[in-house]
């Protein structure tokens, strides 16, 4: 396995790995490079190279296919999974505010949450889509606005960068009549969350003189990696590994263990710093919190060549699974 050094993804793009060398013929002389190898080379930068990405195979399928190909081999195999909160009371009081119009706006940080709040209304009989008629919706990114949209509700604000600071901005944007309710002053606002989700979203518009008020609706729990990503890790097969989020990285660095030969490409700041403090390689992070970033700087990374392979859907989003990269 031949990744890339060691280097600070501060000190800009990765090395350029220098072109093979030229074939030798049977007689023992060296032939031109063949034009359409050369043409097969270039379509597929990624060949001979294997990528971990510890995600779900659902959440993971889109950014897969786009680095199979370019021509590596891809293990995914998931290193946290969802699971429900043990009281469902305060998810279900929520959804039951939510439906009475008693939020002015309701922030959505990660897809997983949207499940549960779905999972909620069919609990109580309430239609989710009509409740949310009743305040406006922010998303965090293009993923978590397209799975809103995939049940009905109607996204009022995307910020453009791709995060809960990014959130916090983009409210403080907003003009006074889009603010909330003049009854409620800035209106309060739910912020349905994951256990591990950082206080920025809640700090931020506390701080703008909204009134926040978080449900965790869902936990995050670890997920033990296949055998198979396990025997390649400890075998130094694995070039590169995808961190999609803090929890992600911990229990990357938990199950594994870290290696200065695996490069590391994380799809966010705060993601890279979960990521070196747990002692994982971090080579890049993602320009933007989607599977073409993360191609891209995958790209970069083990190939050296900033041309990227190209994901079907440009607007494809990974957005943070465990709203441990929100920053």
């Amino acid at each position: 396995m031949t990744p890339g050094p060691l280097r600070d993804p501060s000190r800009g793009p990765a090395p350029v790995v220098p072109p093979p060398p030229a074939r030798t013929s049977p007689r023992g002389d060296a032939q031109a490079a063949d034009p359409a190898s050369s043409t097969h080379a270039a379509r597929t930068p990624l060949a001979g190279r294997t990528v971990l990405v510890p995600r779900a195979p659902e959440r993971a399928a889109g950014l897969a296919a786009t680095l199979r190909d370019a021509g590596a081999r891809v293990l995914v195999s998931p290193a946290i999974e969802r699971a429900r909160v043990e009281d469902a009371a305060p998810v279900d009081g929520a959804v039951a505010r939510l439906a009475h119009g008693d939020f002015a706006w309701v922030v959505v940080t990660s897809v997983n949450a949207i499940d549960e709040l779905v999972a909620s209304a069919a609990r109580q009989g309430v239609d989710l889509r009509d409740a949310a008629r009743r305040s406006r919706w922010a998303a965090v990114g293009p993923a978590t606005r397209r799975a809103l949209e995939a049940v009905g509700i109607q996204v009022d604000l995307e910020p453009t960068e791709n995060s809960a600071r990014g959130l916090v901005t983009a409210f403080a944007a907003l003009p006074p009549a889009d603010q909330g309710s003049i009854s409620r002053g800035r209106g309060v606002v739910l912020l349905p969350q994951g256990d591990l989700a950082a206080p920025t979203m809640h700090d931020g518009l506390h701080g703008l003189g909204y009134v926040p008020h978080v449900v965790t609706v869902y936990r995050t729990v670890t997920h033990a990696l296949v055998p198979e990503v396990v025997t390649a890790w400890r075998a130094g097969e694995v070039d590169a590994v995808v961190l999609t989020s803090g929890s992600v990285a911990r229990e990357v660095a938990r199950q594994l263990g870290p290696r200065a030969d695996v490069a590391g490409v994380a799809i966010g700041d705060p993601t890279a710093r979960a990521a070196r403090a747990v002692g994982l390689r971090l080579d890049a992070v993602a320009e933007r919190p989607t599977d073409p970033a993360l191609a891209a700087a995958l790209t970069t990374v083990l190939s050296g060549d900033p041309a990227a392979p190209q994901a079907a859907d440009p607007t494809d989003a990974a957005d943070p699974t465990d709203e441990g990269d929100p920053s």
